[in-house]
């Protein structure tokens, strides 16, 4: 009997770790060949990972909602035969082996995420599939490939941090919050006088663990509200001009293809983006450095089974409004089939979240980072308005209303851009008929 040691693969660009999400088999069980182990997800995409091999499953590296390094050891399998003798190896940070190391079919094994052969007969300890890594010499020599800055560099070397001791956030970075909590980790903690052991709470019930795409949210989420200071502005749209519109095409084109609310806003945004580049932009916080598109590339906010995801309308300035009905239908389904992507939910610029006839009265989202701004419509409602008659005076009509609210980052965007740039929308939403030009 042989032992093999699947490592998990590089699966993009810049990923240093990837969640266990789900697992397919558990230990004990017997697969074949190509079946599939378990499902990890990074901040691009979920990938199913297969096994190369058959076998046995014997160790499995933690439970869902644990993350692994790339590199690291995924699934241990038991298998009928002989291997090469390869010892297993410590990952610190994801790097490429070099020339010299391809050369050995084991190192080819792990640079393609295929795994390793262990020697047959009197079987070795399992190698420990914990990512940690131990503080040893060669250790720090691999810790120098750890991603950061090289101001977080310098400051972690001023402070007597090694950077592999620390835990990377989602996208693999080391960054200076992460230094801020070891120097807390650090700190002695204060004397507090003792308390009474706390009553347990009755009825509790179901207790859920927070993993995939649901922590990937909340600390999205968190990040966003830690590191952007956020404003929020309101604005009332009058919009019986525009459902008029919208029914009128509707009764057009047919039970099949209705337009939404939505086509005809993002219209109205992406002809009013020129005139504010600042409210399309993404903010770099490590270089401390903004970046305006001209492209508008825009994220659409679509709730779906497994959480909220954010499938992104690629240059939505060049669609007319059918063409971006049908985007908007495309990715929604993609998102809410798990079809999505990494393409779809990758690479926005700009974010429009709705929660349709719920919209509320008015929202205050949260930016989307690395964006700096959020656009978010709310719900229509019908109200007595007083409207000009034409003759110098008033009349009491009812009209369609519609709140429209914005976040932006503080740091990038004035309020005084912030306001117009709305009002800029709602000059072109109650002046529909533009939109079709």
């Amino acid at each position: 009997m042989g032992t093999y040691v699947f490592r998990l693969p590089d699966i993009g660009e810049g990923i240093a770790q990837a969640e266990v999400v789900a697992w397919h088999v558990k230990v004990g069980d017997v697969i074949d060949e190509d079946a599939p182990l378990a499902d990890v997800m990074t901040d691009k995409a979920t990938v199913e990972m297969e096994s190369p091999v058959a076998g046995r499953i014997v160790e499995l590296a933690g439970e869902a909602g644990e993350s692994v390094a790339i590199g690291a050891p995924l699934v241990v399998i038991e298998t009928e035969g002989e291997g090469a003798e390869e010892p297993p190896i410590a990952v610190v940070a994801p790097e490429k082996p070099s020339p010299v190391e391809l050369r050995s079919p084991a190192a080819q094994g792990r640079a393609s995420g295929r795994g390793e052969w262990a020697v047959a007969g009197a079987r070795p300890p399992l190698p420990t599939l914990s990512p940690e890594p131990q503080a040893s010499e060669a250790q720090r020599e691999r810790g120098k490939k750890v991603l950061a800055s090289p101001a977080v560099r310098a400051r972690a070397q001023a402070l007597g941090i090694e950077l592999f001791t620390l835990r990377a956030g989602p996208d693999g970075l080391i960054r200076h919050a992460d230094l801020d909590a070891a120097l807390v980790a650090r700190a002695p903690a204060p004397k507090t006088e003792p308390r009474p052991p706390a009553e347990p709470l009755t009825g509790a019930g179901e207790q859920i663990k927070v993993i995939g795409l649901r922590r990937r949210i909340a600390e999205n989420m968190a990040a966003a509200k830690r590191h952007i200071p956020h404003f929020s502005y309101v604005e009332e749209c009058d919009v019986t001009a525009l459902e008029a519109l919208r029914a009128e095409m509707n009764a057009a084109r047919g039970p099949d293809g209705k337009l939404t609310l939505l086509p005809f806003l993002i219209a109205a945004i992406c002809r009013a983006l020129p005139e504010f580049p600042m409210i399309n932009a993404r903010f770099d916080d490590e270089a401390g450095a903004v970046t305006r598109y001209r492209s508008v590339h825009l994220g659409v906010a679509t709730q779906t089974d497994a959480g909220l995801m954010v499938p992104v309308i690629r240059d939505a300035q060049d669609l007319g409004l059918a063409a971006l009905a049908r985007e908007i239908a495309r990715l929604a389904a993609a998102a809410r089939g798990g079809s999505a992507s990494s393409e779809d939910l990758s690479g926005s610029t700009l974010t429009l979240t709705s929660l349709g006839p719920l919209g509320g009265v008015a929202t205050t989202p949260v930016i989307n980072r690395p964006e700096v701004a959020i656009i978010g419509p709310n719900r229509i409602v019908e109200r007595p308005v007083f409207v000009p008659d034409g003759a110098g005076g008033e009349r009491l009509e009812k009209r369609k209303l519609m709140n429209l609210s914005i976040s932006c980052d503080h740091r990038v965007v004035d309020g005084w851009d912030a306001a117009n740039f709305v009002q800029a929308v709602k000059r072109r939403i109650e002046a529909p008929l533009a939109l079709l030009a």
